[in-house]
């Protein structure tokens, strides 16, 4: 469906505290997923775009780092307010590009918050040490400063959660931001830009910078820019990493995922099966936590496999503001691309529990519609298996034990999360020890840490050591310094030139 290109949105970057449409002139078309209308065109920013707006934050760096904590601070804790009164606008705005249930996007604003109650800590997070008379009459402290500007890249997914893992973090140390979300749902930046504005952030401290790989690329190579975080599949988080580390930047590249959830034949079944659905399935498979292959050891997938279809069958896919459950994919590009990997797992030899292909939404026609899908029977070498699909499949790979569901987890080369269902505390305590991911659940299917610990995975889900948000966000976002301190007494003046013996 198409809309007549006067009656779309403009949708522009935000510089200097104003949204402005860029020099270049380019535009891409945002779209409702609901219904296959385009509902706004965004700015793409050229390199010219990208360095205004990183000489923006870097003018408005000096100031806003010599700000008090204090008044940092106060300035956090409004910007937290105004976001939890007004949060239901901006889910809103989150459905509509995006394409997932209002419920959703308002958890997804939620859990966000919490990482800027954290920042709301930071004069305490600061903190630094100090020792007196370390050596004579000579005092060393420690103390962390920002960095600078610094970038943040988000995915299409979670265009409010993503960006808030950092800049809270950041913008409360005290550097500045420029964000550069996905141009499939760019509205959920701007209506944030807006919020800090109106929370008192001073302009340029906070920047949006719409576009695609032009304007990543200069936020990667420009001298200014000392930071970049980064979330999006493996690929380009290998390509950030590598180009911004080589420009001399602090890196952080999480990317893509392929999340097991192991049961054991002694799981409750009901509680695993409403956990398979609920984290396979959940804002339509596009989660870098989704649980995407079920690993059943011994004879459970019998029993567990129809408790999942069943309940599968029961999600009710359509518009996401009609209180359905599941709504649309972000893309009817994408929604082609997930749907062949179901042919693509037919064609191999899995078997097709429930085919979301043939699903009959509650939306209209043109929509970017895909149904819950098992697979059963699936194994390592099939397409569905080994790559990641980020959409509403479920695979199930059955094994004989333990051991071999081990070997299979651990083998696979992301390693963001993983869970395990049992009531066996032994063999849960197991599991987390040896299991090789970096969120690890038992009996949770989604481990998505809270804010005051660090969200990140392992293997090729992370490029770089840092993970985000937590006290690991509050160093990625600032550098040590040590001062050692003398104030002699004129009594002792004269010249020594032997090494300090630390008398």
């Amino acid at each position: 469906m198409t809309t007549d290109i006067n009656d779309v949105r403009e949708i522009g970057h935000w510089v200097d505290g104003k949204e402005l449409v860029g020099s270049s002139g380019n535009t891409a078309p945002v779209t409702d997923p609901a219904t296959g209308e385009v509902t706004g065109r965004v700015s793409m920013a050229d390199a010219a775009d990208a360095r205004t707006a990183i000489a923006s934050a870097k003018a408005a760096f000096p100031a806003w780092r010599d700000l008090s904590l204090t008044r940092r601070t106060q300035i956090v804790f409004r910007f937290r307010e105004l976001l939890d009164r007004r949060k239901p606008e901006l889910a809103k705005l989150i459905t509509a590009e995006h394409g997932k249930t209002l419920a959703d996007a308002l958890g997804e604003i939620s859990r966000g918050q919490e990482v800027v109650e954290f920042a709301c800590g930071m004069p305490h997070l600061l903190k630094g040490a100090m020792t007196e008379n370390a050596s004579t009459s000579v005092d060393v402290c420690s103390i962390r400063q920002p960095l600078g500007p610094v970038a943040i890249v988000s995915p299409f997914n979670f265009p409010a959660m993503v960006p808030l893992w950092f800049f809270p973090v950041a913008i409360a140390a005290g550097n500045t931001v420029v964000l550069k979300p996905s141009e499939k749902d760019p509205s959920a930046s701007i209506w944030l830009a807006e919020l800090w504005a109106e929370a008192g952030l001073p302009p340029g401290v906070f920047t949006v910078l719409q576009g695609g790989k032009a304007a990543v690329d200069e936020l990667l190579t420009h001298p200014d820019v000392k930071a970049v975080s980064f979330v999006g599949s493996t690929p380009v988080a290998r390509y950030v990493y590598a180009t911004a580390s080589a420009h001399g930047k602090r890196v952080q590249a999480l990317g893509g995922a392929k999340n097991h959830m192991l049961v054991l034949p002694d799981a409750d079944l009901d509680v695993t099966a409403d956990a398979a659905v609920s984290a396979g399935f959940g804002s339509a498979g596009e989660r870098c936590m989704a649980v995407s292959v079920v690993v059943a050891v011994g004879d459970v997938a019998d029993r567990l496999v129809p408790e999942i279809a069943e309940r599968a069958a029961a999600i009710r896919v359509g518009d996401g503001t009609r209180s359905c459950d599941m709504g649309p994919l972000v893309t009817a590009q994408h929604r082609d691309r997930v749907a062949g990997y179901i042919d693509a797992g037919e064609r191999d030899g899995a078997t097709v529990v429930l085919d979301g292909r043939h699903v009959e939404p509650d939306g209209a026609a043109d929509g970017y519609w895909l149904g819950p899908t098992l697979l059963d029977h699936v194994t390592p070498e099939m397409t569905v298996y080994v790559d990641e699909i980020f959409g509403p499949v479920l695979s199930v790979v059955r094994v004989r034990t333990y051991d071999e569901a081990m070997a299979l987890i651990n083998a696979n080369p992301y390693g963001n999360g993983a869970c395990v269902f049992t009531r066996d505390g032994g063999a849960a305590r197991r599991f987390q020890n040896e299991v090789e991911a970096g969120m690890v659940g038992v009996n949770v299917p989604v481990p998505v840490p809270m804010a005051y610990y660090s969200f990140g995975g392992w293997k090729n889900s992370l490029f770089g050591d840092t993970h985000a948000h937590g006290t690991e966000g509050v160093h990625f976002f600032t550098r040590g310094k040590v001062v050692t301190s003398r104030w002699p007494d004129p009594a002792t003046r004269g010249l020594d030139l032997g090494f300090p013996r630390n008398s």
